[in-house]
């Protein structure tokens, strides 16, 4: 039988466990099966390749899309210059990193950007938030990276640092931080909501819950808001399409 995983910690809310189930199912893909594999250490990923031989592909989460980095044999081209994977394809003893975040999130982006959507707000610097700088890059949408940490980098500010004068400026927000992710349904990035409005477009990569505070925030300003949930699929239909081609 072939086995599929998602790797990750923790993984109580995973999406790719119920898609690939029923996709199984649904096109009569039988002697395959979706595990999830909660690791509480990357180096951990070694006894779990020698315990399921049977493995063909693992999607990857928070918080090892850049960490399993050094536990691969090869990247393809758009994971080596985005730093980060989300899914490894196992063959012939290798292990094969790419990321289709990039594809995902990109095909689900464009079609809600306006002509005024030229300039990004994008919170957080994971691996997630990598996959992001990639698309608004290739897209050539300027952004801004706001972090929690202090940093002299250029490119980087505080939460604190967004203002009204931002917001209008960089009209387009990404949240690439599980902040407001189940089961902390309660939270969102601490920026000033009280000054959205129609031009902005807030993006959640969260798609458990389908609302987050981060996007009923924008909805009450009259904002285009979309969550994570098409990103989800989109990703996880490039994975099974590595995975079984040759």
């Amino acid at each position: 039988m072939d086995v599929y995983g998602l790797i990750g910690f923790p993984l109580g809310h995973s999406f790719s466990k119920k898609y690939f189930t029923e996709k199984f199912e649904r096109e009569n893909l039988a002697g395959r099966r979706f595990e999830l594999f909660p690791l509480d250490n990357i180096d951990d990923l070694a006894a779990l390749l020698d315990s399921e031989r049977e493995l063909r592909g693992l999607a990857v989460t928070i918080p090892y899309k850049e960490s399993v980095l050094p536990y691969l044999t090869a990247l393809s081209d758009n994971a080596k210059k985005i730093g980060a994977v989300n899914c490894i394809k196992i063959f012939g003893g290798k292990l094969t990193g790419y990321n289709t975040d990039v594809i995902g999130f990109e095909s689900s982006l464009v079609p809600l950007l306006q002509s005024h959507h030229t300039k990004a707000l994008l919170l957080g610097t994971g691996g997630s938030s990598k996959a992001v700088q990639f698309v608004l890059t290739k897209l050539g949408i300027e952004f801004l990276l706001v972090s929690r940490h202090k940093t002299k980098e250029s490119g980087y500010i505080q939460y604190n640092s967004v203002d009204k004068k931002l917001l209008k400026e960089y009209p387009l927000i990404i949240n690439a931080t599980p902040v407001g992710m189940s089961p902390h349904e309660n939270a969102r990035p601490p920026i000033a909501y009280e000054y959205l409005d129609k031009r902005n477009l807030l993006y959640d990569l969260i798609y458990t819950p389908a609302l987050t505070d981060f996007l009923k925030a924008g909805i009450e300003k009259g904002a285009v808001v979309k969550n994570g949930y098409e990103m989800l699929v989109l990703q996880a239909e490039e994975n099974w399409r590595i995975w079984n081609n040759p």
